[in-house]
């Protein structure tokens, strides 16, 4: 699958007193990835939660590599693929003028609202036979 890829620009409440992007924003950086890339899809989240189903992040492996700072022009490269009926794995890279500076390996799943593991929708299920 061709890698998806999603600009952020650090801004300063991004930032710790030091001026470095602070750890956990990384986090934040990559689920605004992967909610376009959802969008992009043609997957209605709000649709999705009328009906009962959201996507849950079951796992998520992270590793830093170096640092982002205030003004730094950031790029989230993503590549991903449904790996069951119920799972969608995301490699996710955040990067610094093509250097990478944070790496993520995510698992999401489909679940109704009362918890329970369901069929991701079509659209998502569809991707694996691509």
């Amino acid at each position: 699958m061709t890698p998806h890829h999603f600009p952020i620009t650090v801004f300063y409440e991004d930032t710790d007193m030091a001026g470095v992007v602070y750890y956990a924003n990384y986090l934040k950086f990559i689920e605004r990835a992967r909610s376009t890339i959802v969008e992009e899809i043609g997957v209605d989240q709000n649709a999705m939660r009328a009906r009962d189903l959201v996507f849950v992040i079951t796992r998520v492996e992270a590793d830093y590599l170096g640092a982002a700072r205030l003004g730094d022009r950031l790029e989230v490269v993503t590549t991903h693929a449904p790996t069951s009926p119920v799972r969608w794995v995301f490699d996710q890279e955040v990067q610094v003028a093509g250097r990478p500076i944070f790496r993520a390996h995510v698992i999401a799943a489909c679940m109704t609202t009362a918890g329970k593991p369901t069929r991701l929708p079509a659209e998502i299920r569809a991707m694996r036979t691509k």
